[in-house]
């Protein structure tokens, strides 16, 4: 009979070689937003220093990064790639508010997004229209929800803004805002 530790080590070893379950591949594909607009978020969303911005489908994390260098707003990135989330938590280090934003690698579909005040967005119109029901649902009354590009279908926007990026090939983005309303 093998010793106890060595038949751990031969089990761990036909563990790690065993075929992994593949990773759940992201629906949107990763466009960054341009700095231009990133602003223009979050002054559409009327940000500041009491907010909690979360951004859904957060990338490399400069629309949190950039709301808590600019107005001192604390912020979560979540994003189903984990390359993402690593790039996500250097970018943070690297602008100094590694103390004011988090990221997280989960499924946005499946994120705990309760404690936001700001939720922003860039994803397609079809994968907005799905997630509108958790935002209804989970988001307290008041809270912002701001879209590059896309809006939410049948969900009619508060307000629309057309911002001129003209880095990123767009001329022109139309940015969208919804506020939460009051339960019934």
């Amino acid at each position: 009979m093998r010793p106890l530790a060595s038949t751990i080590l031969l089990i761990s070893s036909v563990l790690a070689q065993a075929p992994q379950p593949p990773k759940q591949a992201p629906e949107v594909p990763y466009v960054p937003t341009t700095q231009v607009a990133v602003e223009a978020m979050l002054k559409l969303a009327g940000v500041t220093g009491d907010d909690v911005v979360y951004d859904l489908g957060c990338g490399d994390g400069r629309i949190v990064i950039t709301a808590a260098r600019l107005y001192g707003a604390r912020g979560m990135g979540i994003d189903i790639d984990p390359q993402r989330i690593r790039e996500a938590t250097d970018n943070a280090k690297k602008a100094g508010v590694e103390k004011l934003v988090r990221f997280e690698e989960n499924d946005l579909f499946k994120a705990n997004i309760r404690e936001a005040s700001v939720v922003t967005l860039f994803l397609l119109t079809s994968v907005n229209a799905r997630l509108r029901p958790k935002l209804l649902q989970e988001l307290r009354p008041g809270t912002r929800v701001v879209s590059n590009t896309f809006d939410m279908g049948d969900w009619k926007p508060e307000k629309e803004f057309n911002v001129d990026t003209g880095d990123d090939g767009f001329f022109s983005r139309k940015l969208y805002l919804w506020t939460i309303p009051p339960r019934n």
